[in-house]
């Protein structure tokens, strides 16, 4: 019997699309194509279903020894020597924060153009975000912004590896080296990513992944750290457990029932059945990354020469993981009315994003317009297509001339 897959993609606060919803049906070979074409969609399958069965039936619903195992396996599959799992890819932002011992009075250096849980982190533990505006041609953070952004006060950079493809690690090492600074990359768009031979997860102090629904892979909710700093693993797994210094399988392993709060922390713990999801789906994670590899490039090839959409420049040291595929349209065409075309064809176009120091509350901390001017211009003419692995030529076909008959006329 076929495997039967389940197409998910719900509307979630992270990452909130409103075309990413469930799709009825079977996404079988032949099976025809669905009338809407989102921007992305999971795959659950009868291993994960069976995975998330037995973790629900082992007597383990939270802090049991899958969570450890999928950190283990999250960990080797990027070559990092830990992996701390929490319960979002914000989470994991925050958790990073603290185990750096951010504080009030600190700057952490942020794109300006990203989700805005990555400048949101900083906030979390009373520093300022500074935005550091984006390289014009990879949207990807600039390290010459970055160099004009640092003061005595700044005590991290977060680098964001945009729609999937790495920023420039060695640029930002060098910046940060001798000063006190940290890294950090914001690697929720690029797992299997690469740069310079080095696999994501292992390019930063701490790196951050999400399991989000839209993500390459999920565990409905939840998010994971690598680093090869043991203390400040150790830093984490208390912080995502209230500050609290064991866990209720360590106790319950030791015949104890003390325990200690030794920090403030929070409850960003992962119950085991999101982890045996997790660990169900990262064997494939690998040939979902090959798929969206060959969707761009499909993509590559049928907007070669249309020059008022132009996909954003891929570096030759790097290999790109493809978790969004943006085009930024010509400077006289209204990106607007093309979203609106396109969702109204049945193409589910997004934006990803608009400026995080534009949104209302960081104007309320006294950011505004100017800042970052190439992200402010990128974000009225970026453009995010539809992009996962069960995606076929066709499905391409139909996303591009459908762009390129919504872009006609309106300009």
């Amino acid at each position: 019997m076929p495997e039967r897959f389940l197409k998910v993609a719900p509307p979630d606060a992270d990452d909130w699309t409103a075309d990413a919803v469930q799709s009825a049906g079977p996404s079988l070979p032949g099976a025809l194509a669905p009338a809407f074409l989102p921007y992305g969609r999971q795959e659950i399958g009868d291993a994960d279903i069976k995975a998330v069965i037995e973790a629900l039936v082992s007597g383990w619903l939270t802090t049991g020894p899958r969570v450890t195992e999928f950190e283990q396996a999250f960990a080797r599959y990027c070559g990092a020597r830990e992996g701390v799992a929490v319960n979002s890819g914000t989470a994991a932002l925050h958790a990073a924060m603290r185990a750096l011992r951010v504080e009030p009075g600190d700057e952490v250096i942020v794109p300006a153009l990203t989700f805005a849980a990555s400048a949101n982190a900083a906030l979390y533990e009373g520093a300022r975000p500074v935005f550091a505006d984006v390289e014009q041609d990879t949207l990807l953070i600039d390290p010459v912004c970055v160099a004009m952004k640092i003061t005595a006060r700044t005590r991290a950079i977060v680098a964001v590896d945009y729609a999937g493809q790495p920023a420039d690690y060695d640029a930002l090492r060098d910046l940060a080296k001798g000063r006190g600074i940290a890294l950090v990359a914001d690697a929720c768009h690029s797992p299997g990513a690469t740069y310079r031979g080095r696999k994501t997860g292992t390019l930063a102090d701490i790196s951050c992944f999400s399991f989000h629904p839209v993500k390459h892979m999920t565990t409905c909710e939840g998010g994971m750290c690598t680093t090869d700093n043991s203390d400040m693993a150790a830093h984490m797994r208390r912080f995502r457990n209230h500050g609290i210094d064991s866990d209720h399988r360590s106790r319950e392993a030791a015949g104890a029932h003390a325990y200690d709060m030794v920090e403030l922390g929070y409850n960003y713990r992962i119950p085991d059945v999101l982890c045996a999801l997790g660990l169900a789906q990262l064997p494939r994670l690998d040939g979902w990354i090959a798929a969206r590899r060959r969707i761009a490039a499909l993509y590559d090839a049928a907007l070669a020469g249309v020059g008022d959409a132009v996909p954003l420049k891929l570096h030759g040291d790097r290999t790109h993981a493809y978790h969004l595929y943006v085009v930024r349209l010509a400077g006289h065409i209204d990106r607007d009315r093309v979203f609106t075309r396109l969702r109204a064809k049945g193409i589910g176009a997004n934006v990803h994003y608009g400026p995080v120091h534009l949104h209302s509350h960081y104007r309320n901390l006294g950011y505004g317009p100017g800042m970052a001017p190439v992200a402010e211009a990128a974000a009225s003419q970026i453009l995010t297509l539809p992009i996962f692995p069960a995606m076929t030529e066709a499905d391409v076909s139909r996303a591009v001339s459908t762009l390129k008959a919504s872009i006609g006329g309106v300009a």
